[in-house]
């Protein structure tokens, strides 16, 4: 497809500003890391709400651009060689919008393999278990009469929250000094971990000093701040 038009998705979600980054999200944990990128980036792009409550994520043109049917996804009408790239699934997309812009992921190979490491940490782990921590504490799961399930992904959750507590002693951030897309995959989780899912009691958040302490770092920045609230719910 050589432009924009040409994807199916935008016959639901039509492009205001062709020229820009399409976005297609929610402001979920996976959502907003690309909001925030983008904002930290201060790249141009369009978002659009791909609203659960009307399973538009299930609709043939947004399986169209991510056939998974998860959000967030993104369009780049100026992709690789000025041709559009389509693109899913989270990580990958800090991982383009970082290298299309040459920030957010150090350029010498190892530091980048070292802030790569700890995204794939995120995306194998601390988003996985987080998720299903939310579903057998806060939604349908909550009612489940046997609490192991539950009690398993706490137990999971706690030891994951440890291993961030021990490597952030004496680091500002993941990478040390340096703010990375790592961060913005990991921070977004922990907010949702003790904020929506109201897990910070039976998780025992409060042992984690050092998790807090970046996360606070992390929730003062203004493209954070931002980047949560985006694309704005209806």
């Amino acid at each position: 497809m050589t432009q924009l038009s040409d994807f199916p998705i935008t016959q639901k979600w039509p492009a205001a500003y062709p020229d820009r980054l399409q976005l297609y999200s929610l402001p979920t944990p996976n959502g907003v890391k690309v909001a925030i990128a983008l904002e930290e980036l201060g790249l141009e792009y369009e978002p659009h709400l791909v609203s659960f409550d009307s399973n538009d994520q299930l609709t043939p043109e947004f399986l169209s651009l991510n056939p998974n049917n998860k959000i967030p996804a993104i369009i780049d009408p100026r992709g690789p060689g000025g041709v559009p790239l389509p693109l899913f699934e989270s990580g990958a997309i800090l991982i383009y919008l970082a290298d299309k812009t040459g920030q957010l992921l150090p350029q010498e190979p190892a530091r980048r393999y070292e802030a790569l490491q700890w995204l794939m940490f995120q995306m194998g782990g601390i988003g996985p278990m987080f998720g299903q921590l939310g579903f057998f504490h806060k939604f349908a799961g909550k009612d489940y009469e046997d609490k192991r399930p539950r009690d398993r992904y706490v137990a999971e959750v706690r030891r994951l929250l440890g291993v961030l507590d021990g490597h952030l002693k004496g680091k500002a951030w993941l990478l040390g000094d340096e703010y990375t897309v790592a961060d913005i995959a990991t921070f977004p989780w922990v907010n949702n971990l003790i904020g929506f899912y109201g897990a910070r009691e039976i998780v025992g958040y409060d042992d984690f000093l050092e998790v807090d302490r970046v996360l606070q770092s992390f929730l003062a920045r203004p493209a954070v701040q931002r980047g949560l609230k985006i694309p704005a719910r209806d």
